[in-house]
């Protein structure tokens, strides 16, 4: 191997016992473990990786909110992540991967502690317009799960029968069901357009052109307005990415946490982008 890849490798493999970089996952309203089952294990070859379940929306902490009647925000997520960050993991700069609404919590974070971002990777961010399609609230009400496929997914054959096996067990859930819906309603008018020129990390944002919940035109505006954005939109694919195109996702994020200057080489399309068989 030789060249740019030998260059790729040397900056993400760990010299002797020296800790590897920090890899910090951000889920949106699809639980945590259910967010990045495709992803996770590859992205652990080379990155120390953190998983917060800031969203357990059966769990004492979040229950624990709606019991005293307090509300499920965004500020309230990125105090929870910055906790999570300063006991738990101690290691900055942090890489943070984010999807959907855990977009506008990283955002969040990235704008008021700049000093402990190392780069953002952004899959299908909401709050970067000024408003938002949410056809999983209906979904979830009605316990119709085909709803929140097709509103999530370009091809439904995507999903994983086990993680539909998993939702409609969640969905006969009261406790669960109210959390979801809480924080729903807690944190889908927050934007983060306005905080965008505040992030000064790298940062990669990743559209699905098809997605039906956050307007692709919107995040490619959006990106302009970061001081070292990138972009990239997938043709074919919906709201989640990781999970539509999960060999490609694993490798571009690689790729862009990794690369000493992230985006000059970001592929044009998923067919496009070289990888060596190392990384198969």
């Amino acid at each position: 191997m030789v060249g740019p890849w030998r260059d790729w490798m040397d900056r993400i493999q760990s010299k002797g016992y020296a800790r590897r970089q920090s890899m910090v996952l951000v889920n949106g309203l699809c639980e945590q473990p259910e967010s990045w089952f495709r992803n996770v294990g590859f992205w652990r070859r080379y990155f120390d990786v953190s998983m917060p379940s800031l969203l357990c929306y059966d769990g004492a902490a979040l229950q624990g909110r709606i019991e005293a009647d307090k509300p499920i925000t965004v500020d309230y997520l990125v105090d929870e992540l910055k906790e999570y960050l300063d006991r738990f993991v101690q290691s900055p700069p942090y890489h943070l991967v984010a999807a959907s609404l855990g977009g506008k919590v990283v955002v969040e974070l990235a704008a008021r502690h700049p000093e402990i971002i190392g780069r953002v990777v952004l899959l299908c961010p909401s709050g970067l317009g000024d408003s938002e399609h949410l056809p999983i609230v209906d979904g979830v009400r009605r316990s119709d799960l085909s709803t929140i496929i097709s509103s999530a997914f370009f091809d439904a054959r995507r999903i994983d029968p086990k993680l539909e096996v998993f939702y409609q067990r969640q969905f006969a859930d009261r406790r669960w069901r109210s959390g979801l819906l809480r924080t729903i309603r807690g944190t889908m008018g927050h934007s983060v357009r306005e905080r965008l020129a505040q992030v000064k990390a790298p940062t990669l944002i990743i559209s699905g052109r098809e997605d039906k919940i956050v307007c692709a035109r919107e995040a490619a505006s959006a990106s302009k307005l970061l001081p070292q954005g990138h972009y990239l939109c997938l043709s074919r694919c919906g709201h989640a990415p990781q999970m539509e195109k999960p060999g490609f996702i694993n490798r571009l994020v690689v790729h862009f946490l990794a690369s000493p200057q992230p985006g000059t080489q970001l592929p044009l399309t998923p067919t496009s982008f070289a990888r060596p068989s190392s990384l198969l």
